[in-house]
């Protein structure tokens, strides 16, 4: 049983009843403005633009954080392994005191499942025909993308990992929060609960 319970809203457990079954919260965050301007100079080239932290903007988005309510019970916050993931992950490990481990299944949609660095051209239009097809392959596509079944079972193993905790927050990327909840493409900083048992 996995629902989405919240957008965007606190949520008072105590009046839900889900039959003395143990679910875990998890709290899907997209990670903060990141410094996008900055790919293709310094060490930001091909696959190390992954390595992008955040902005000010994006610092603050995150540590503002720290007031909602509905991390206060937070135990754990697993992070994608990319910069402006982790960055983020980091802040609010020291805005919240608890612990931080990275999963590298967490990571951004890759515009080929094999993890061949594609142009940001070519990953543009993989990413147009993922879309156009819905996150689902036929013999006509044309680029080796990851597909949505792909983005399932990598979310839920980490998941998997984590449901004996009770308040969990997962910091990640928008496309994957997008796909994996089916939910609008969330913004910088958002919150998007999650129940999983």
């Amino acid at each position: 049983m996995s629902a989405q319970i919240c957008y965007n809203k606190a949520i008072n457990y105590n009046y839900l009843d889900f039959g003395g079954v143990n679910l875990t919260k998890f709290y899907f965050i997209r990670h903060g403005e990141d410094i996008s301007k900055d790919i293709n100079t310094k060490i930001y080239k091909n696959w190390g633009m992954n390595m992008l932290t955040l902005t000010e903007t994006g610092i603050s988005q995150i540590r503002k954080l720290k007031d909602d309510e509905r991390l206060k019970n937070a135990q754990i916050i697993v992070s994608s392994p990319y910069g402006r993931a982790l960055h983020s992950a980091a802040i609010l490990s020291k805005e919240l005191g608890i612990d931080l481990v990275v999963e590298t299944n967490l990571h951004e949609w890759v515009a080929d499942k094999d993890y061949n660095y594609l142009s940001m051209e070519d990953a543009r239009k993989s990413f147009r025909e993922f879309e156009n097809n819905k996150g689902i392959k036929n013999k006509n596509c044309k680029y080796n993308w990851e597909d949505l079944e792909t983005i399932k079972n990598r979310i839920i193993s980490v998941l998997n990992k984590y449901k004996d905790y009770d308040d969990v927050i997962i910091v990640t990327h928008g496309a994957v929060i997008k796909y994996f909840l089916n939910v609008d493409h969330p913004e910088n900083g958002q919150i998007i609960e999650y129940i999983y048992d």
